[in-house]
């Protein structure tokens, strides 16, 4: 590979960095190559884009990131490394790797995961970030919440206009 190969692949790696808030570092070393491309499919499938890169390119494309410090992350590029980006759902690449698990034991691994600027290392954060709520989710909560009290008034005003009508008419008949 050129030097000018390197250089476009580094401009696109960070381009793709910039664009996705959420990204996921995996390990996906041990896996024959139909199970890596059933891997790829499952991705696609979820909306998500999965590569593997060379891991100083991956180190380069960080570097050129500003106003987020990834060194972090630098530990984890050894070996076998595939990027897994996601622009909306944070937990989506969290969620899709725990559901290939099931099939393969434990592959691809979870080496280090990128949520907006937080940084999770390690394979024992992926329930935890396969647990997080979207942010549609989030805000269907909320709206949920703010409905809810709104709800309770119309409900109890009905049910009062109900027995209103109900204690009236009870009167009345009472009257004659």
């Amino acid at each position: 590979m050129t030097r000018d190969e390197k250089a476009q692949i580094i401009e696109e790696l960070a381009q793709k960095f910039a664009d996705n808030a959420h990204f996921y570092i995996a390990d996906a070393s041990g896996l024959t190559v139909e199970q890596i491309n059933a891997f790829r499919r499952l991705c696609f499938k979820n909306g998500i884009e999965y590569g593997v890169y060379k891991n100083t390119l991956i180190r380069k494309a960080l570097e050129k990131q500003e106003g987020v410090d990834y060194s972090p992350l630098f530990g984890v590029l050894k070996g076998f490394s595939g990027v897994i980006f996601s622009k909306e759902a944070a937990n989506a690449p969290a969620r899709v790797l725990k559901e290939y698990h099931k099939k393969l034991e434990g592959k691809p691994a979870l080496k280090a995961a990128a949520i907006d600027s937080d940084i999770f290392i390690g394979a024992e954060h992926l329930n935890t970030l396969s647990e997080l709520k979207s942010r549609d989710e989030l805000i269907g909560e909320v709206i949920s919440l703010l409905q809810s009290p709104a709800k309770n008034v119309l409900s109890a005003l009905l049910s009062a206009k109900h027995k209103v009508a109900g204690i009236v008419k009870a009167l009345e008949e009472r009257g004659q």
